[in-house]
């Protein structure tokens, strides 16, 4: 069993390593912003869809009320997505933000990342109790879910 200190420990780690992989999305969005003309005041207070705000209030619920495991649960389908969903074979668009987003989910940093996820929830899942593992299934689930939903929304 895992100590809660153990625990900590690597959920600071996600969050450090996933800290590093999103720096460039940071300046990629405020750049993206600025050329599409988003005014500062939806780019500080935006409206957010239904899925968006189900989908912060998910990543929250289980970082906060879960632990590791239901963490890497919300965590490893949505990266997985964007990696799968950005290294198909397609032509780049000519969109030069829509370019650039593929191109920061096709990285082998981020591939590693998001099989360092994998194999974290391989790792850990296995030996929780039935409960928790049927938790974690759950949020995995909903997660993919949500995801679908959100680039379905995107397309409307």
């Amino acid at each position: 069993m895992q100590s809660v200190r153990h625990r900590q420990w690597k959920q600071k780690e996600i969050v450090g390593i996933s800290g590093i992989l999103t720096d460039e999305e940071d300046n990629y969005f405020e750049r993206s912003f600025d050329e599409l003309d988003v005014p500062d005041s939806d780019r500080i207070d935006p409206s957010k869809a239904d899925v968006t705000e189900a989908f912060e209030d998910l990543l929250i619920r289980a970082a906060v009320q879960g632990g590791y495991e239901e963490t890497l649960a919300v965590l490893v389908p949505a990266e997985w997505i964007y990696l799968t969903w950005a290294t198909t074979p397609s032509t780049p668009p000519e969109t030069v933000y829509l370019r650039e987003w593929i191109e920061i989910h096709n990285t082998p940093a981020f591939e590693t990342f998001v099989e360092w996820l994998r194999c974290e929830l391989d790792k850990y899942g296995p030996s929780l109790s039935e409960h928790r593992q049927r938790r974690i299934e759950r949020l995995f689930c909903r997660t993919v879910a949500l995801e679908v939903e959100f680039f379905d929304a995107a397309y409307e």
